[in-house]
């Protein structure tokens, strides 16, 4: 018969030396912090700094419920105790001490809660373990969980002459030893459960092999961090930056790691950031500015199926770009002259309801100008006089004209740097509905991405914000992702139709944010303490990846390759040093393989 005594000496360790504050076991050293204090508001999650914490950290959450009758009593002799003081107060002419009320309120609430049954009461102690192998690497490392505690906003005491009972409390055991514990509700302790992993789940495809592309490493675990957007309840995405924390660089490495997936793209591009990966990759880049390059905003599709009513199709979004176009929203007579004369106008060219005339060639700006002219009202004539710039006048070869580029190919980058910018945002949204014709009509489907960059140009406008909230709705049926890339929050956010927008997107990705941006971006993204002072305090190229479900969660960084590093980085010295280094052969150019990053 085997000695039981024997096995547990083989599993046990050889010696345990106690001292004050840690315990040497063995050929390592630990300590014990007990949370004594917590924080008074908590999110789901919210201990995922400490349990993805790097080092050998071991964390122990013991709960014991508490019998309602028990937890009616306590609140009830609480309740009593905090009146009585509120009483004595008054009695003696003090003012309202602010905590006290606070937590008369709160137990009020709570025993309300235990008497409905929507909720119990339970003990709770908090136990941290911190290993080392030796003395000077446990006080790093514990003071290191204290600044993660901390930053939580928990209260942490070390076990000073109750070592031994600490380490006991945090073994696999069952056991509280230390019995250092608080109140909590079912809500509170709900908050508290660790089920969070510092890494995102593995998505499979149908064969059960992982899809999704490299994002980086995780800032924690440092595994690889893969993602499929179009594995998601939707494929858009959101990505929040200042200027020069890489939000542009992220975007353009997804974008070339996703092409070799046999997504096709499209990107919107106001600073010719895309044009050099367009370039490598085959694709066509259309520099809407240049001399013969043309967008006709009255094309109708290639290819109608008839099972829709593409003229008033048309007309409607006709009535969102001229509005963007104009800079301005629209009266209601102002409107109703503009319907007539676009559908006049589309008359004039032959093209009316019957789908056999929309083979024909569309009509042009300078012809609803005509139109508009000849109908005689004081909102026509106006409407054609504010039309001058862009029919006659400075503006007239941007849009004025019939189509001169193709829209087809599986990467399409529609580059504006050369626009002025007072007509960036109805060329983003024409170059966005020709974008949307080739998605709704395009043979064979397949998956496709829509990148933005720079959307706040578009988004601070009423009727591309809708544009773009109604291209948000429907990419899904299209088997097509929007990506929208941006540097200010403000215009994202501050409007009902921005944050509509961010909650049609699955993937929400928040790279380092301003101090002036912080509050609304946490209030919008529900971010802990921790994951704010990450994004106040992230290098170049860390991010913050967020589900929109919000039960993932995770700090990266992103990392290229060499030869992926060469085609997106658009960083202005590098690319000076590169080409200093090719008109000077002779000369080493050592920074290819460094990382370059720009907004």
């Amino acid at each position: 018969m085997v000695d039981g005594a024997h096995l547990l000496d083989v599993a046990g360790p050889e010696a345990i030396e106690v001292r004050a504050r840690a315990l040497a076991i063995g050929a390592h050293v630990a300590t014990t912090l007990v949370v004594t204090g917590y924080p008074a508001e908590v999110t789901p999650g919210w201990l995922a700094p400490l349990l993805n914490f790097p080092g050998h950290l071991d964390i122990a959450l013991h709960i014991e419920p508490v019998p309602n009758a028990v937890a009616a009593a306590g609140l009830k002799k609480q309740r009593a105790r905090l009146e009585s003081g509120r009483r004595a107060g008054f009695d003696k002419g003090h003012l309202d001490d602010p905590e006290v009320e606070a937590a008369a309120a709160d137990a009020a609430d709570l025993a309300y809660r235990i008497a409905r049954g929507e909720g119990k009461l339970f003990h709770v102690a908090f136990y941290l373990t911190v290993h080392a192998p030796d003395e000077e690497s446990l006080a790093e490392q514990a003071a290191a969980v204290r600044a993660v505690a901390e930053s939580l906003l928990m209260t942490i005491a070390p076990t000073t002459y109750r070592a031994l009972p600490g380490w006991l409390a945090t073994l696999p055991l069952g056991i509280d030893t230390l019995k250092i514990r608080r109140t909590f509700d079912t809500a509170a302790l709900a908050a508290c459960f660790p089920f969070t992993s510092p890494d995102l789940p593995i998505t499979t495809d149908e064969d059960g092999i992982a899809s999704g592309v490299l994002y980086g490493l995780n800032a924690v675990s440092g595994a690889p961090v893969l993602w499929d957007r179009f594995a998601q309840d939707n494929y858009n995405s959101i990505t929040l930056a200042r200027s020069g924390a890489g939000k542009s660089y992220l975007t353009k490495l997804e974008l070339l790691r996703l092409l070799f997936t046999g997504v096709t793209a499209s990107i919107i591009d106001p600073e010719d950031e895309y044009v050099r990966l367009a370039e490598t990759v085959g694709g066509h880049v259309i520099a809407l500015g240049a001399n013969g390059v043309r967008l006709n905003p009255f094309d109708l599709p290639a290819a109608p199926d008839g099972s829709e009513d593409v003229l008033t199709r048309r007309v409607l979004f006709l009535h969102t770009f001229l509005a963007v176009l104009l800079s301005s929203e629209l009266t209601a007579a102002e409107k109703a002259v503009l319907d007539r004369a676009i559908l006049a106008t589309y008359t004039r060219a032959g093209i009316t309801a019957d789908p056999r005339t929309w083979q024909r060639t569309p009509p042009t700006l300078v012809d609803l100008a005509t139109i508009l002219a000849e109908d005689g009202s004081e909102a026509a004539f106006d409407l054609a006089d504010r039309l001058t710039p862009f029919t006659t006048g400075s503006h007239a070869r941007l849009f004025n004209g019939h189509s001169t580029a193709s829209t087809t190919g599986h990467l399409v980058v529609f580059a504006l740097r050369q626009l002025p910018e007072e007509v960036k945002a109805p060329a983003m949204l024409l170059a966005l509905d020709a974008i949307w014709r080739q998605v709704t009509h395009r043979t064979p489907p397949g998956r496709h991405l829509v990148v933005v960059d720079e959307a706040w140009l578009l988004m601070r406008d009423g009727a591309g914000a809708g544009f773009l909230f109604r291209m948000a709705k429907a990419a899904r049926k299209r088997w097509t992702g929007l990506a929208l890339v941006t540097q200010d929050a403000d215009d994202v956010l501050a409007s009902p139709l921005g944050r509509a927008i961010v909650s049609n997107a699955a993937t929400q990705i928040l790279l380092r944010q301003a101090p002036q941006a912080i509050e609304v971006i946490s209030d919008n993204f529900h971010l802990c303490h921790g994951e704010r002072e990450f994004l106040l305090s992230a290098t170049r190229g860390e991010a913050l990846l967020l589900t929109g479900d919000r039960r993932h969660k995770v700090a990266l960084i992103s990392v290229a390759a060499p030869g992926e590093h060469e085609v997106i980085t658009t960083d202005p010295g590098e690319l000076a040093s590169r080409y200093l280094a090719d008109e000077d052969p002779d000369t080493d150019d050592a920074s290819g393989d460094e990382a370059g990053w720009e907004s």
